[in-house]
């Protein structure tokens, strides 16, 4: 190519890329602000479970016979100690009016045993002892006196001996008188304590009786309502199958399943709030019990929580919410979780936009979450204003618009993206958990 042409061709490119119109410049992102609060905060550990009475028992009869009769119905009240059925008990009955004719007898063999000959013969036996003793002192005295006299030499030994062999034999029966009552006295406690036995003995078994009658009346041990009857009049009940059910509803047990993770956070006593998937009603309850162990299978932790049950509304086997409040943050800082956003290696941010309207993107520490609103530890203070929505895709510095009206958000915002979308004139904000501070 000749030399002149080739700089008209460089002439010509130049003057076509002077042509060319400039680059037009990135509009402000449209966005959303509010500001860092400070306010009290709750940790809400949230659980599902079902309802159970508060009590319950199973009524269960001890001996095997028909039901003569029931007292109740399904559905009615029972007070503690009612009268509920009668079993089939006149067998029974009898029986018992047999082993008192028992009881009767046994008493009176006793009542004859302790006034009857055995008292005579102990009061003959006591009197020879007395003779025997009164002959032995005799003998004891005359010895003494003679022994006095031949030491005197007044008296012969002759006589001495003879004293002497007489207070041996004086002595003899008043050693055997002593035994021979004691023998009749020892005699007469035993024949006594046998007759006392034969009495305990029948007295058990009239009370074995009796009791087997009181088996027979089924009786409420606790207030409440008769959730199930299985059996009818004149059919068996047997031990080990329930013949009625009674429930306590005046208060509720929700038994609730946590995950194990935040279990290590609830404890007896803290407040709960409980919602049915029904219906909307809220009601409180209080924490009773908190399970010591997880469900290996499951790997939750059961709470119990006790709620009062006024006009019996909450039926057992209900399906239940609960929201416990675990702990409670006063004057924390907190944001709207519409300003927590992803940060870097896994973290969490938020944009805080400055008076030059520019954001700028803050790695922050969050902490307790309560419905809408999240706990910042530690990257913005309370005045900071930042963004809920808008947010998504910005980039650090980017220079913003604030505005008032909703803001679609998106990743890859085009250039008439400073133009507001239409809708409400702020964002709605989510509800916050079901529970009162």
């Amino acid at each position: 190519m000749p030399p002149k042409i080739h700089i008209v061709s460089v002439v010509l490119l130049l003057l076509a890329a002077c042509s060319q119109p400039p680059e037009k410049e990135k509009a402000p992102a449209p966005v959303q602000v509010t500001s860092v609060t400070q306010a009290t905060i709750r940790r809400i550990v949230n659980g599902d479970g079902a309802l159970f009475p508060r009590d319950q028992a199973n009524l269960m009869p001890k001996i095997a016979a028909p039901v003569q009769k029931f007292y109740v119905h399904r559905g009615d009240h029972v007070k503690q100690g009612q009268l509920l059925a009668v079993l089939e008990n006149r067998d029974l009955i009898d029986a018992a009016a047999e082993s008192q004719g028992a009881v009767d007898q046994a008493e009176l063999n006793l009542r004859t045993t302790e006034v009857g000959t055995i008292p005579e013969s102990v009061l003959k036996a006591q009197t020879d002892m007395q003779a025997a003793g009164d002959a032995r002192d005799n003998a004891k005295a005359v010895l003494d006196s003679r022994q006095k006299l031949f030491q005197q030499g007044a008296l012969a030994g002759r006589l001495v001996d003879e004293a002497r062999l007489a207070y041996a034999q004086a002595d003899g029966q008043y050693r055997a008188a002593q035994e021979h009552l004691r023998t009749l006295q020892a005699t007469k406690q035993d024949q006594i304590k046998g007759a006392s036995a034969q009495v305990e003995s029948a007295k058990a078994h009239r009370d074995s009786q009796q009791v087997q009658i009181a088996y027979s009346r089924i009786v409420s041990p606790i207030s409440g309502i008769v959730s199930d009857r299985p059996l009818n009049v004149g059919e068996m009940a047997n031990p080990g199958a329930p013949v009625i059910s009674i429930v306590d509803i005046s208060r509720v047990v929700a038994r609730i399943d946590v995950p194990q993770s935040e279990a290590s956070t609830v404890k007896v006593g803290q407040t709960a709030i409980l919602t049915r998937p029904d219906i909307k009603e809220e009601v409180t309850g209080k924490v009773t019990v908190v399970s010591p162990a997880a469900d290996p299978n499951t790997t939750t932790v059961q709470v119990w929580i006790e709620v009062e049950n006024p006009g019996e509304r909450l039926k057992p086997g209900t399906a239940i919410h609960a929201a416990i409040a675990t702990e409670v943050v006063k004057a924390a800082t907190v944001v709207p979780v519409a300003a927590i956003l992803p940060g870097e290696e896994g973290g969490t941010a938020v944009l805080t936009v400055s008076a030059d309207s520019v954001a700028h993107k803050r790695t922050v520490t969050t902490g307790v979450r309560d419905g809408n609103q999240v706990q910042i530890l530690s990257g913005a203070t309370p005045g900071e204003e930042v963004v809920v929505v808008g947010g998504m895709g910005l980039d650090d510095k980017a220079k913003v618009k604030v505005v008032t009206t909703t803001v679609e958000e998106s990743d890859d915002q085009d250039e008439n993206a400073d133009e507001p979308a239409a809708g409400k004139d702020k964002p709605a904000a989510p509800k916050k958990d079901p529970v009162k501070p």
